[in-house]
């Protein structure tokens, strides 16, 4: 009955109503069979029609996505490279880097032609190859891990030695770290004059990254991407990290991978630069990409040479999709058209129903229940406040609020208004977003909106800290904002003995409902608050009247109307 309500996107009451009229009692929990549900869409305007069924049993997984990478078992394990990725503050020398790490591969003959940028690509390190992805930014990369899971091994974390971290190197940190990859340090710019390496690494250290030659285990690398000083180095140690990660994949199983960049050629249709994690992706594949799919007619490596098959961590730019996929998309392998087809409806459908649940990020309001049932362990907290110093104040008091059943964690801070990429770290890590003093940007309320990414906003530190304890102990109490509706003039007042003063109204504005709340608004200040106890159109009931209309109102408990009176219609919903 429930899920019934949420696919018709009213409240149980609604549907409940609605099957008493056709002669059926049910209570919310209980299950309907699909004819009854069917009259019951109908009468309220929907077409019902049953789900397609398929004899194709339909794994979990294909429908879900793949899991990490790590987490393959197999008997038939072959090493397989590394893939990396490099983050840091803009202008700090990543794009530099990567254009000398290519570079230095073409000049050793092994490309013998133009480098095609399609967002990832190979080079060759002592006969090992190493997977460079070329697109993600830090807000790009937890994009694709909130879709497709662990996409890179290993990350690598570009610092000018000049300008030191920066308000998006700490970003990059945080999104690495959520994302449990490995980090390397890659000092850039040492050969400027004024570089200070020293300044730095204790900066570094302060946020959490303590390197090797400090006693710590993060392995630090001086490079310049101006003088090449460094790259083989550093090179080199993406190789050592890579061997101790033991990173491994089957190539015989079926493919799964993720979508690097995507985009419309103009010639050729839809492309999707491939990302292969497991298995190996062959020229005439049927593939399942997000909520696309297709047949690989075509595939080209970055050189732009064709080629006929892509083993794990190996990129492919592919041809044949029948859509443009997003990044980060899911790409799994599937026996034949018709099995593809039914997965895509299949994960159409499942998207859509827990869209409308809206169960895909916590909230405070949840929180309690998701504890309960064991889904959660750790309550994962963005927070960001108008001023650096508020801060730890803030953090600590958090962190004191951890119990045996869950760990409260701060996996972002910083100061400031609330942005994108803090709603794309707090869905990646499914965790909330609490600001202090400060408010989500508007492009980050619109993604907060379309995530249903829980935002909270606080001006005093003991209501923000008593609120998320309130939420671990179940006590925690939805917020609710008034939500005006329409405002109504009063005209004339009519005396009627039995049922006391009626206000003759003049809807200005919006619209005046039978159900609505008021405040009386007189020289404007409000002098009650109630509730719509009739409205009237002449003599006749009404449900609604709009504004350019008279109409008669009663009020419980108040009748002192005065002509003049101003009436605000309101109601209250659920406020982040």
């Amino acid at each position: 009955m429930k899920e019934l309500a949420d696919l018709l996107r009213l409240s149980p009451v609604e549907v409940i109503k609605e099957l008493i009229k056709s002669g059926v009692m049910a209570s919310i929990n209980q299950v309907i069979d699909f004819d009854t549900a069917a009259i019951v869409a109908h009468d309220l305007g929907f077409e019902p029609e049953p789900a397609a069924h398929s004899d194709v049993a339909i794994a979990p997984e294909v429908v879900e996505g793949p899991a990490p990478v790590e987490e393959e078992e197999s008997a038939n394990l072959q090493p397989r490279p590394p893939v990396i990725t490099l983050m840091g503050h803009v202008d700090h020398g990543k794009t530099s880097l990567l254009d000398v790490i290519r570079e230095t591969d073409v000049a050793s003959g092994e490309a013998g032609g133009m480098t095609q940028h399609i967002g990832a690509y190979q080079v060759k390190v002592k006969e090992q190859r190493i997977t460079f992805l070329d697109t993600p930014g830090h807000e790009a990369f937890t994009a694709m891990r909130a879709r497709g899971g662990r996409v890179a091994d290993i990350a690598i974390l570009v610092v000018a030695a000049d300008d030191g971290v920066m308000p998006q190197t700490i970003e990059a940190i945080d999104h690495a770290k959520a994302a449990g990859v490995p980090i390397i340090v890659a000092l850039n710019k040492i050969d400027l004059p004024q570089a200070n390496p020293d300044r730095v690494k204790q900066q570094l250290a302060e946020h959490g990254l303590v390197l090797e030659e400090w006693g710590g285990d993060v392995i630090c690398v001086p490079v310049s991407a101006k003088t090449k000083e460094g790259i083989e180095n550093l090179l080199a140690n993406i190789l050592v990290v890579a061997e101790v990660a033991d990173l491994k994949a089957d190539p015989d199983r079926p493919v799964r991978g993720a979508v690097v960049e995507a985009g419309m050629d103009t010639n050729r249709g839809p492309m999707a630069t491939v990302l292969v994690q497991k298995g190996t992706l062959h020229q005439g594949d049927m593939v399942i990409v997000g909520e696309t799919f297709g047949r690989v007619k075509a595939m080209f490596n970055e050189h732009g040479r064709r080629i006929k098959s892509a083993e794990p961590s190996s990129p492919a730019k592919v041809l044949g999709l029948s859509s443009v996929p997003s990044a980060g998309e899911v790409v799994t392998a599937a026996p034949d058209e018709r099995t593809a087809r039914t997965v895509v409806t299949e994960r159409q459908r499942r998207r859509e129903a827990a869209a409308f649940r809206e169960h895909r990020s916590l909230s405070l309001d949840t929180l309690f229940g998701e504890i309960s049932a064991g889904k959660i362990k750790e309550l994962n907290i963005i927070l960001k406040t108008d001023v650096q110093g508020s801060i730890e104040p803030i953090r600590t008091s958090l962190e004191r609020l951890s119990t045996d059943e869950v760990h409260v964690k701060t996996i972002h801070s910083g100061s400031g208004n609330i942005t994108e990429s803090d709603v794309l770290l707090a869905l990646a890590s499914k965790g909330i977003i609490i600001g202090f003093n400060t408010r989500p940007e508007p492009g980050a309320l619109r993604q907060a909106t379309i995530e249903s990414v829980d935002i909270h906003h606080y001006s005093i530190i003991y209501e923000l800290v008593e609120d998320v304890e309130k939420a671990l102990k179940g006590l925690h109490e939805p917020v609710f904002k008034d939500v005006v509706d329409g405002h109504a003039e009063v005209r004339q007042v009519f005396k009627v003995s039995r049922q006391g003063n009626i206000a003759g109204c003049y809807v200005r504005d919006g619209a005046v409902t039978r159900n609505s709340l008021v405040r009386v608004t007189r020289g404007g200040e409000v002098v009650a608050e109630s509730d719509v106890s009739s409205l009237r159109r002449f003599k006749d009931d009404a449900r609604e009247v709009q504004s350019g209309y008279e109409c008669g109102i009663t009020l419980v408990n108040f009748d002192n109307f005065q002509e003049g009176d101003v009436l605000e219609f309101y109601h209250r919903e659920r406020a982040n």
